[in-house]
């Protein structure tokens, strides 16, 4: 039996719809949220009208991130031309490109002396390079600022398009990361996505520069079973994708799609043992893992 099998052991038909009524979150996720923790931080993105992932997916980790002077960094807007209905991401019309915006988020990451900065973007469809070329200027500003920090980009699909992805490639980020989110079968949660042209990204990204190291993740208690889990970690693998978190999915409101389950804190500790059983060099497995939570552990 692979490792995960016993403690997680649904097949696909049982998988749960929408609108089924769940226990209460267990105490495993009952994470407590100080606002005062994030004071400082604030004080800084709001001077330097910087946005960020943290705040605007609502994520569980803001105050803990918030309070050590980390925050994942999120460029070309707050608006996504996509509508995931498990993203609490703004779904309206975006504004255009701010060319400055790098030079903020250098500025930024030299305040914060960061080791590792995380940069990521809402999928803007509306943009014929996908805002790649903004991307690139992100990271030679930052490289410019602050030439010790690690750089790790977390990017959209780009609709398949492969020299936008180059260009992306071609600035020499220490990290690539791309999310597949979740399981082939519930791929109607990632409207706009497909799955075959995320693998084919995260591919894409190793052939043009092996020395890059990729990334992706993945989240339960979407209504996935086991058996699709563990297949889309070989098809990362087969990819040659060398990190991997795996998270526990929150929904940011009731109008967002609904939890399907809460996946104990075994199962996440099976499943790592299995993707490095795989071949991933380093995995981060857990109820509160996100893509960028501990992002500089990853080596």
């Amino acid at each position: 039996m692979v490792a995960g099998e016993q403690i997680f052991n649904r097949s696909v038909e049982s998988g749960r719809g929408w609108g089924v009524n769940i226990q209460r979150k267990p105490e495993w996720l009952r994470k407590k949220v100080n606002p005062g923790d994030q004071s400082e931080m604030r004080q800084l993105l709001g001077e330097l009208r910087l946005n960020t992932v943290c705040q605007q997916a609502l994520c569980p980790n803001i105050s803990e991130c918030f309070s050590c002077g980390q925050a994942t960094f999120l460029i070309l807007g707050k608006n996504c031309t996509r509508l995931c209905s498990f993203c609490n991401v703004d779904k309206t019309v975006p504004l255009p490109v701010d060319s400055d915006e790098p030079l903020r988020v250098a500025e930024a990451v030299a305040r914060l002396k960061l080791s590792h900065v995380v940069v990521t973007s809402p999928t803007r469809d509306d943009l014929s390079d996908g805002g790649a070329a903004l991307y690139a200027a992100t990271v030679a500003a930052v490289r410019s600022a602050s030439p010790a920090t690690r750089i790790e980009l977390l990017v959209p699909d780009f609709q398949g398009d492969v020299p936008s992805l180059g260009v992306v490639v071609a600035s020499q980020p220490d990290i690539i990361a791309h999310n597949v989110e979740t399981v082939p079968r519930l791929y109607q949660i990632r409207s706009g996505a497909d799955y075959r042209r995320s693998l084919e990204v995260l591919q894409n990204c190793a052939a043009m520069a092996p020395e890059i190291r990729t990334k992706s993740g993945i989240m339960l208690g979407m209504g996935e079973a086991e058996a699709e889990v563990l297949q889309v970690l070989r098809d990362l693998r087969a990819v040659d994708c060398a990190y991997l978190s795996i998270g526990q999915y929150l929904s940011p409101s009731r109008r967002h799609y609904p939890v399907q389950e809460y996946a104990p804190p075994e199962l996440f500790e099976s499943l790592r043992i299995a993707a490095v059983e795989m071949g991933f060099s380093h995995v981060e497995s857990g109820p509160y893992v996100r893509s960028s939570y501990h992002a500089g552990k990853y080596a």
